[in-house]
Parts: C-alpha cells; structure tokens; sequence
C-alpha cells in the first residue's frame, strides 16, 4: 500500500501518522529503523520521531521492497546500498559533464573571438 500524501508543505511527521499512512504498526516503523541505518528520524527533547519527507521517502522504499516485491531485510539493506552507489556515481557523472560543457563552452568563446576579426575582414 503507497504512502497516501498528507499535508503539502509539512515539514515533519511523527511516528504514528507515517505508520497510519502506511498501514503498518509503529513498532514496525522502531524494528525498520534499527534495521536500517540510513532510516535516522529527528528526535523531539521527549524522545519522540519526527519524520521529514526524506525520511518518509526511506521508510517508503523499505515498505515497498520488503512487502510488495518480497524482499528479505538483508536483500533490502543490500538493494538500497546499491541504489545509493548509483546515486552517487550518477552524480559524479553529472558534475563531470557540467565540468566539460564549461570547457567546451570556453574553447568556443575562444574559437568565435578568433574568427570575429576575420569574419568581419572578409564579409
């Protein structure tokens, strides 16, 4: 079952509104978060979780492979560690590119100030 959508623009949720959402018990939401390392809610002076949309997006994931797609905890800690390499490797990607398109951009600034002087002396 999807996480239903709640409030737009909320910032933090607590531990028994994403457990409703999600239709799972709070106790569930405490076992996922030992379980999970990244799954690390804020914490009220009281002690009480306060789950932020990134964090629900986690809690989100962990729900969908170990209950739609039939995961093992293990399978699912070992499938979200791969996605966070791809993640980080896409990204490095993604700033190496940006890297060479400033490079490109420059050498064409540089070919088009070349050419500028000639194509004026022969138009």
């Amino acid at each position: 079952m999807p996480l239903k959508e709640k409030t737009i623009g909320k910032l933090y949720w607590t531990i028994g509104e994403v457990a409703e959402q999600l239709g799972v018990n709070t106790s569930l939401l405490r076992y996922w978060e030992k379980e999970f390392g990244m799954l690390r809610p804020k914490r009220t002076n009281k002690g009480d979780r306060l789950y932020t949309q990134e964090d629900i997006n986690t809690v989100r994931s962990i729900h969908e492979l170990l209950k739609d797609r039939g995961f093992t905890i293990q399978g699912a800690k070992e499938h979200l560690r791969g996605a966070g390499k791809k993640v980080e490797a896409t990204t490095e990607i993604r700033e190496r590119l940006l890297r060479i398109r400033a490079e490109l951009l420059d050498l064409r600034s540089a070919l088009d100030a070349e050419e500028a002087p000639y194509a004026t002396y022969h138009s």
